[in-house]
């Protein structure tokens, strides 16, 4: 670490050029091999030349090959605070139709288009922006700030759990940790006209699962009743058709409870009343949508196929995938039994993959929620602050080891069309969106006391 950077304030026309330059980086991660490519090694370059003086002054630990922790030095070491992002991005499907590249970082309409604007770029760069502005201004953080950057979070965390171990070993237990997840969501919630800025105290379990059948094989002329392939199908459309038992987790009363000042007259006594009327709210909820319907229970859904590999050939052995996520409250253990009964078939062989339980579930009467209640106020002061159940995973919950309170939120405003473009196509950020996040990173590493 040295100081010999002359201090700059990135403008805002360095800051949208800096994203631009980040999302044109393919660091596209693959599961069972290292971020160590290409891709990545140029990733850390741009980064290295994007923020000189984050690269000077603060103390950087490379893991994973290319994953970034970044240690700043405040007043303080007593509550030390984690902002997470991370540089990896899932791949691209060719058959997608993206309106434009999904590599080009093409600004059009006021928004930048590209893969992992929203996830998880777009913070990774707001939050680097905000910090090098902070050192232009000569700012010393009232407590230490660590930066964690994973390069795997899309298919392993390892990254993320090597931070955690590196915190351990030196005696960092942080007061609080901050990860992407929630946003300020539009359209959020049936009945509530107002943007829900959903910050994550949880985060669902997952795993995936396989199905498994073994057949005798042979040729397609003299095909045998039940083969491997049909009893799959079976097993496949009983999965399909069975619903997991609904229920409301406390985060989610909460945020129901939040919610009822802001919804429609006629819901306002029912939502106010959440915890008394929470059957009937769950059943509403589970006929709304799948997005509403999530937040009430496990979900199951078949995700790859595999049979025979010919037109001709039956198959030896018939696959299939199913990804779980596993609501609060629930256990994988339990989830896969449930499976079992429901598809009622011992020729039906159940893997159980990597498995994540659902995480501890962090408070929100607490003064490091409240400050990021705080925090939102100021930069969207129309949106509804208010706890909530994270259905994807994220890194954070490899830090529920060290820290109680770990939060999930990302800064930026998205509108359902945004939230269903991550991991699929189209995916965007609003400039002026991108540019008030940055705001937001500032504003809370300047309040943290």
């Amino acid at each position: 670490m040295s100081n010999d950077v002359t201090p700059a304030s990135p403008t805002d026309d360095d800051a949208v050029a800096a994203l631009v330059a980040l999302v044109r980086i393919p660091t596209v991660s693959v599961a069972g091999e290292p971020s160590t490519g290409a891709p990545f090694t140029e990733f850390l370059a741009e980064h290295a030349r994007r923020f000189p003086l984050m690269h000077a002054r603060l103390d950087l630990t490379l893991l994973e090959g290319t994953a970034m922790l970044f240690h700043w030095r405040g007043a303080s070491s007593e509550r030390p605070v984690v902002l997470m992002a991370h540089l990896d991005v899932v791949g691209v499907e060719t058959a997608d139709p993206w309106r434009h590249p999904a590599f080009s970082a093409e600004i059009a309409d006021g928004e930048i288009w590209g893969r992992g604007t929203l996830d998880d770029k777009g913070s990774l760069t707001a939050l680097c922006l905000a910090v090098e502005r902070l050192l232009a201004r000569g700012v010393t953080p009232a407590q230490d700030i660590w930066l964690s950057f994973g390069n795997g979070e899309e298919v392993s965390g390892a990254a993320a759990s090597a931070a955690v171990e590196h915190l351990r070993t030196t005696g960092v237990r942080p007061w609080f940790v901050l990860d992407e997840g929630g946003a300020v969501a539009a359209r959020a919630f049936p009945g509530v006209a107002k943007p829900l800025a959903v910050i994550g105290v949880a985060e669902k379990g997952t795993t995936t699962i396989e199905l498994t059948v073994a057949g005798r094989g042979g040729h397609s002329s003299t095909p045998a009743r039940g083969d491997a392939v049909a009893r799959l199908a079976r097993a496949i459309v009983r999965l399909d058709n069975f619903t997991f038992p609904g229920s409301l987790p406390a985060p989610t009363i909460e945020m129901l409870t939040r919610l009822a000042p802001h919804a429609a007259p006629a819901m306002r006594p029912v939502l106010s009343r959440t915890g008394r009327f929470g059957g009937a709210i769950t059943r509403a909820l589970q006929v709304a949508g799948p997005e509403s319907a999530a937040m009430t229970r496990t979900t199951a859904v078949v995700t790859t196929l595999s049979g025979s590999p010919g037109h001709n050939v039956l198959a030896s052995v018939a696959r299939a995938g199913v990804n779980l996520r596993i609501m609060v409250g629930d256990t994988v253990a339990g989830t896969v039994e449930r499976i079992r009964r429901v598809i009622g078939d011992d020729r039906v062989r159940i893997t159980v993959g990597d498995a994540n339980e659902p995480s501890p579930v962090s408070p929100w009467d607490d003064d490091a929620f409240r400050l990021i209640e705080a925090v939102i106020a100021d930069s969207h002061p129309d949106a509804v602050p208010t706890p909530y159940v994270m259905m994807g995973g994220t890194d954070a919950r490899f830090f529920t080891t060290i820290c109680p309170r770990v939060y999930r939120f990302a800064p930026f405003r998205m509108s359902k069309e945004q939230r269903a473009s991550v991991h699929a196509y189209d995916e965007r950020i609003g400039v002026r969106d991108f540019l008030d996040g940055i705001g937001f990173y500032t504003d809370l590493i300047e309040r943290v006391a």
